[in-house]
């Protein structure tokens, strides 16, 4: 079971689905296909977002220092996301546009924002209060 909760795969996967599925949800009330190809492209970028927001929280935290190690990464991945996010669904025409991306963006806002908390706590007691 380990495996499986900390596999890339499994994390995308359930990424393009759960947010996927939200953003059918978010735009049941239009006319198909709209409602699919706003599924589809959250899924998609939800899954490909994951990945972005690690690797972006772990590079900011590591040149980072004292309390802007705190802020700065989870903010940067969170803008960057948000702006992505925005963008595509407006080129796509999704009708739902803050319906389909607020769940997206609360719960990769609280994944950014833990996960940084985490490495910032670590890093702080491997190397003391210095950073």
């Amino acid at each position: 079971m380990r495996r499986w909760a900390a596999s890339t795969p499994v994390h995308l996967a359930f990424a393009f689905l759960a947010m996927g599925a939200w953003a059918w949800w978010a735009n049941r009330a239009h006319p198909a296909p709209e409602p699919q190809q706003a599924a589809l492209l959250q899924g998609a970028l939800s899954a490909c977002l994951t990945l972005y927001l690690k690797r972006v929280v772990e590079w900011f935290a590591a040149r980072s220092v004292g309390h802007l190690a705190l802020w700065l990464p989870p903010a940067v991945a969170l803008a960057g996301s948000a702006s992505v996010l925005v963008v595509l669904h407006r080129l796509a025409g999704t009708p739902a546009l803050l319906a389909t991306i607020a769940v997206p963006l609360l719960v990769s806002g609280s994944y950014v924002t833990l996960y940084n908390l985490t490495l910032w706590r670590m890093r702080r007691t491997r190397h003391g209060d210095e950073r």
